[in-house]
């Protein structure tokens, strides 16, 4: 670029063909330079040969192609490269020159005084001397990267690998610090290792490392102290900045503000001439304001300096014309100092008072947050070949400060412009800059490292740019940054131009900017992302049909799957062993039961699974507690037709500890008696009647042991029999059901021949020569009692015919209240029998006996459906 910033020529050559000038090259040598604005020629950059770099990054070869994208293949056998050797004295000193800011162009600036930092040098300088790392913490303008530099000149020869200086500025992690480190170390050009590589040499470095502008604290700082064990460094940082943890054992320095006779004495060398009263007493107000802080004494010199001008201090101003060779007129009146507002934040004062190239200056860095590109690139950005100066102008009046290899605004002055009208015109200015560096970013001439140490102003500007600019400016620049190994502004580049082409509709380049995401995310191991981005890509260039770039993103998603291959091969993934075979069962360790003896009298039938308590053998009075279920040896159980197979549960086997039968049985206790039949229920009536006894046993001391099913039931040879009671119980379950819905729908007669119930619960006997009837007491979930068609006969009743349905087309008459009548009209009166028929429901044929039957008061457990038995006595 321009030779005034210190370059060599090879800077500038092209990679091929004649050398043209730069913007920068134009301007130096007072041409007009080129039209900021020209956007590249074409889709692929800008006309001319394509610079093609070859790098080495890790186990591959990447060419990066700025035409097609970027290509990728395995180091071929043969051309590995060995370990590079650290540079010398000669080459770490050009090193250290390069990491520094560019020489501006035009008288040199005076280098400020050191003040009051005497014991913070020692200290530092000692500290590093003993191998430990310091972090030098204040605020910005109180002179962190000054008391730097002082440290670096006097560590020069404390380590063997000599001092290197880094900038932490706008940097999270340490990865792209330790490739930072690396590049000033050791010699290896166009060469990215790979990360186990990288820690094997950074962890060989033995040097003085000056970061300024730290950004990252706790567990990344950690990580980046852990990674160079043999550096010392020294850390500079604002307060804001996260802090190091406990176990980095990391000193803290901390820089105040200068006292007052140290003020004065900065301020009288930034002048250059000894104070007078009344700028002593503000200069006292100003430090009481500013805490001291250097910067601001820096500022309050350069208004003092500017006043002097306006003020015509000199004596030789008072022969001069006055605006003639000046660009502004002078002011007649005596210029006053300033006030203590304006120093202490003097920004918009001194930006008035400098050159109008210098306020165009100023607009730029509004626009792209505070970054000023370089000075070589003003003279095209602001249209005036001598702008280039204006950096030093504004540089001297401390409203820049350096940052690695660029200038920025100090601190608080982009704030103080945006409020005066500074950033009106940031959206033109940003796209004016985005447009200049797409043309310079993709100029044959530029070299990628000239580019990657204007990345942050290039980032910028692309932020600022609108969508066009924006993705041509990520076209050009993505490239450059590749083959100047700054992958971490590549990456920005990728992720922000693809998102621009995307909304700006342009295919072609949305697909490059993920094919360069995909091989850049290959380099650094990340399969899986390289995966998605050039499967992403392929589909783009595929609906292009571009068979070329096609290809070039086949070959790399090639290379993805034997990655792939190649870490599933080093680490398989966890896979469970087969299940072992059904004898081979875990076996569950239960405590021991005795099992159950089988009954010899009783033939042998299928085996009846274990049962398990349920809530109604818990509800029920009459049943005993249920065991809880416990594996035991399994015997074959008797046959038990009472016992459905409905009343138990099977249970998984298990594996015993000795041979024993196949299956285990726990009986169940019936929870009611069951009546004594000689004959399998044919109706459902007898099926209800097996289930809900009408004359419950009352409870005895021998009716809470389980009674044995065999002893009250005869086995029956009919197979099917189970099948056929289960299915009768279920239509039983179903009718009652049924029945006890209909019953509470109807609320009016459908039978004018049936006299209604009366409210109160009925009551109904038989004549007193018959024997004892016993009427069921219904409950809730019954239907109501329905007439019969026919008067009852008065003989015993069988159950044959105590068990016949009425009549079709009979329905009740009326559905009874729930709450039974004090005074009921038809009730007879004591030791008269009723005539009222009995309700059709099953009964029982009791035996003859001697003994009067105690009468049993019938108390309504349903819709006033409830029944009473009246005391008869036998002949």
């Amino acid at each position: 670029m321009d030779r005034t910033q210190g370059q060599t020529g090879r800077d500038e050559q092209a990679a091929g063909g004649p050398r043209k000038p730069s913007s920068a090259s134009a301007s130096a040598a007072g041409t007009t330079p080129p039209a900021p604005a020209s956007p590249p020629s074409g889709p692929s950059g800008p006309a001319g040969p394509a610079r093609v770099v070859t790098l080495t990054a890790g186990d591959f070869t990447l060419t990066v192609n700025p035409v097609d994208g970027s290509e990728i293949e395995p180091v071929r056998p043969g051309t590995e490269r060995g370990r590079p050797a650290k540079r010398d004295a000669a080459a770490r000193a050009a090193g250290d020159a390069a990491a520094r800011p560019p020489v501006l162009p035009g008288p040199p600036i005076p280098a400020r005084p050191l003040l009051a930092r005497g014991e913070e040098l020692e200290r530092l300088v000692r500290l590093l001397g003993r191998g430990r790392s310091v972090r030098l913490t204040g605020p910005s303008g109180s002179g962190r990267s000054a008391l730097l530099d002082a440290v670096a000149a006097r560590c020069a020869g404390l380590a063997p690998d000599g001092v290197v200086r880094l900038s932490g500025y706008g940097h999270q992690q340490p990865g792209e610090l330790l490739h930072a480190l690396h590049a000033a170390v050791y010699d290896a050009p166009r060469e990215r290792p790979e990360r186990d590589e990288l820690l094997a040499r950074v962890r060989d470095i033995g040097a003085v490392v000056l970061l300024d502008d730290l950004e990252m604290g706790g567990s990344a700082l950690d990580e980046l102290l852990r990674a160079t064990p043999e550096c010392a460094y020294l850390l500079a940082a604002t307060p804001e900045t996260k802090a190091p943890s406990d176990d980095s054992h990391v000193e803290e320095v901390f820089l105040t503000g200068l006292g007052k006779d140290d003020c004065l004495a900065l301020l009288e060398a930034g002048l250059g001439r000894p104070l007078t009263d009344e700028e002593t007493a503000w200069a006292g107000d100003l430090r009481f304001a500013s805490e001291g802080l250097p910067l601001r004494f820096v500022q309050a010199a350069a208004m003092l300096r500017q006043r002097d001008e306006l003020n015509h201090s000199d004596a030789d101003d008072d022969e001069e014309e006055p605006g003639v060779f000046e660009e502004r007129p002078r002011d007649s009146g005596v210029v006053p100092l300033p006030t203590l507002a304006e120093g202490a934040a003097p920004a918009e004062l001194l930006a008035s008072r400098v050159s109008e190239s210098a306020r165009a200056a100023l607009r730029i860095a509004c626009a792209l947050g505070g970054e000023l590109p370089h000075h070589a690139h003003l003279p095209a950005l602001v249209g005036d070949t001598h702008a280039d100066t204006a950096v030093a102008e504004l540089l001297d009046c401390g409203l820049l400060t350096p940052v690695g290899t660029r200038y920025r605004l100090a601190a608080g002055v982009a704030r103080q412009l945006e409020d005066v009208g500074y950033a009106d015109t940031v959206s033109e200015e940003a796209r004016t800059a985005a447009r200049h560096y797409a043309w310079w970013t993709g100029h044959a001439s530029v070299v990628p490292e000239r580019v990657g140490r204007e990345a942050d102003a290039v980032l910028a500007a692309l932020a600022g740019a609108d969508v066009v600019a924006a993705a041509v400016l990520a076209r050009t620049a993505a490239p450059a940054f590749a083959a100047s190994l700054h992958w971490e502004a590549w990456e920005r580049v990728l992720r922000s131009g693809a998102e621009a082409a995307r909304k700006a509709g342009e295919v072609a380049e949305q697909a490059y900017f993920h094919h360069e995401l995909g091989v850049l995310a290959l380099c650094e191991g990340r399969v899986d992302r390289a995966r998605a981005e050039l499967e992403t890509s392929i589909g783009l260039r595929g609906a292009l049909a571009d068979k070329r770039g096609t290809v070039a993103g086949r070959r790399a998603l090639a290379l993805v799957v034997d990655r792939e291959a190649a870490g599933a091969a080093a680490s398989p993934p966890l896979r469970l062993e087969a299940p072992a075979a059904a004898s081979e069962a875990v076996t569950v360790a239960t405590p021991a039961t005795p099992a159950t003896p089988p009954k010899p009298a009783t033939p042998a039938g299928p085996a009846a699974p274990a049962a398990r308590p349920n809530a109604v053998t818990k509800a029920l009075p009459s049943a005993k507690p249920a065991t809880p279920v416990r594996p035991r040896p399994a015997v074959a159980p008797p046959e038990d037709p009472a016992v459905s197979e409905a009343a138990v549960t099977r249970v998984a086997p298990v594996t015993p500890a000795g041979p024993v039968s196949a299956e285990a049985v726990s009986r169940m206790t019936p929870v009611v008696p069951v009546n004594h039949r000689s004959q399998t229920p044919t109706t459902l009536s007898e099926v209800f009647e097996d289930a809900f006894p009408l004359s419950p046993e009352p409870a005895s001391a021998s009716a809470a042991a389980p009674v044995p099913a065999t002893a009250t039931a005869k086995p029956s040879s009919d197979p099917g029999r189970r099948r056929r009671v289960l299915l009768a119980a279920a239509g039983a379950l179903t009718v009652v059901a049924l029945g006890t819905v209909v019953s509470l729908a109807m609320t009016t007669p459908d039978t004018p021949d049936t006299e209604p119930p009366a409210n109160g619960p009925a009551v109904s006997s038989t004549p007193a020569s018959a024997s004892p009837t016993t009427v069921q007491q219904n409950s809730g979930n019954d239907p109501a009692p329905e007439p019969p068609v026919t008067a009852p006969s008065n003989g015993a009743t069988t159950p044959q015919e105590s068990a016949a349905a009425p009549s079709p087309g009979r329905t009740p008459g009326r559905t009874p209240s729930r709450r039974p009548s004090s005074t009921p009209t038809n009730s007879p009166r004591p030791g008269t029998p009723s005539t009222a028929p009995t309700t059709a429901g099953p009964t029982t044929a009791p035996t003859a006996t001697g003994e009067a039957t105690p009468t049993a008061t019938a108390a309504p457990t349903g819709p006033g459906t409830a029944t009473a038995t009246s005391p008869t006595t036998a002949p």
